[in-house]
């Protein structure tokens, strides 16, 4: 994958237009209440400041449904952003038009203006091509940094670059690239996928391209509940995807034939549903009829960081159960203490909740990399081609 970073690109002076991922969560009153996603792209933004470029940035923020809504302008993250960079950050009131085009022409060497939410148009999530064209003719280069989108072929994502004949990455999509490319290279064994989550559905292709990669796999979460049941057991009122059992029969064959051990739980936390206050521990293949599995159990935690222990390259993607509760939360926080002291290993964790989990645990700063795209990061995995590195190969 040939794709020039921004420190090979030449910015000095230059319009830049750089694709963030600012899709943060914001409180009733509408401040930011995680900017961590502000942070991450702190270091690409302040390089093209420095350079002396007229930085224009632009990102998403929720589901805005294709029309301007107050509940998810980028004002407050502009403010926020301008609090992080010591600096003013001119926001447009609209993603493209001419108030846009008078602020970005505007900019002074060094400045940076945001775009309004580029959802408040339907031409963003459609590609459209007259409106990448106009998100195009705001730049002289192009600088895509949000790999959380990357997955997406969207105008700001992939239509507009190919009307910026100067393109490239930033220093947060080039390390996303370089630690999830490593896990499709050569890596130091044994290499141990962990993946959890709700559907099987969701991950079968993740879980079938790192088949020929791992050593071991490990299996949590609700996903786990089809593969126990595929295998026979009784799974009570869990959540289950019946209509996958097939084909999480016919994976553990092909795991078995491969010779990898795929470790599914022995134990889990179950309840009556997701908001009881209590759990009780049962065995994974026997849920009573009146309970749901919500959540690994001890013995399996206990076997699960074993296994993980021993383990030289990690990658973690989704929570071992329903996490948001704390009744249901040991399990997930288990591994992402066990991953954090894995010793020697290349670790990289990628998916919401596991990240959550690993920052709720206080373990962030023992994690190799932390990726900020978790649909991105499955289908990296996947072996799939990106239409946001694709739109940017040169």
């Amino acid at each position: 994958m040939a794709i020039k970073t921004i420190t090979e690109l030449d910015i000095a002076g230059k319009r830049v237009f750089i694709r963030v991922d600012f899709n943060v969560p914001l409180s009733a009153t509408g401040s930011v209440t995680d900017d961590t996603r502000i942070r991450e792209s702190l270091p690409t933004i302040r390089l093209a400041m420095e350079k002396g470029a007229r930085v224009v940035l632009a990102s998403h923020l929720g589901r805005p449904k294709g029309k301007p809504d107050k509940k998810y302008s980028l004002e407050p993250v502009a403010a926020r952003l301008a609090e992080l960079l010591e600096t003013e950050v001119a926001l447009t009131d609209e993603p493209v038009g001419d108030g846009a085009r008078k602020v970005v022409n505007d900019l002074r060497s060094g400045a940076v203006a945001l775009l309004q939410n580029l959802r408040f148009t339907e031409a963003e999530e459609a590609n459209d091509e007259t409106f990448a064209r106009a998100l195009a003719s705001y730049t002289d280069v192009y600088v895509n940094d949000a790999f959380g989108t990357a997955h997406r072929a969207h105008a700001s994502t992939a239509g507009m670059a190919k009307f910026v004949s100067e393109k490239g990455m930033g220093l947060l999509m080039e390390r996303e690239v370089k630690f999830l490319g490593q896990l499709l290279g050569e890596v130091e064994r044994p290499f141990i996928a962990i993946i959890g989550g709700a559907k099987v559905s969701d991950k079968i292709g993740v879980l079938e391209n790192l088949l020929a990669r791992v050593d071991q796999l490990l299996v949590g979460g609700a996903m786990a509940n089809t593969f126990l049941k595929a295998k026979g057991g009784k799974l009570g009122r869990s959540l289950v995807e019946d209509d996958k059992l097939a084909l999480a029969r016919s994976f553990l064959k092909k795991a078995e034939a491969a010779n990898i051990d795929v470790l599914l739980p022995r134990d889990v936390v179950a309840a009556a549903g997701t908001k009881s206050e209590t759990g009780r521990v049962v065995q994974a293949m026997a849920v009573p009829d009146d309970q749901a599995a919500l959540d690994i159990g001890p013995e399996t935690a206990r076997g699960f960081g074993d296994a993980i222990a021993r383990a030289k390259t990690i990658f973690w993607n989704g929570p071992m159960g329903v996490f948001e509760s704390d009744p249901f939360a040991a399990g997930t926080l288990a591994v992402a203490k066990a991953v954090a002291d894995a010793k020697g290993a290349l670790t990289v964790v990628g998916g919401g909740d596991s990240v959550a989990a690993v920052h709720k645990s206080g373990v962030a700063d023992k994690i190799t990399h932390i990726s900020t795209g978790g649909g991105a990061s499955l289908e990296f995995l996947e072996g799939k081609r990106l239409p946001g590195l694709a739109a940017i190969e040169s």
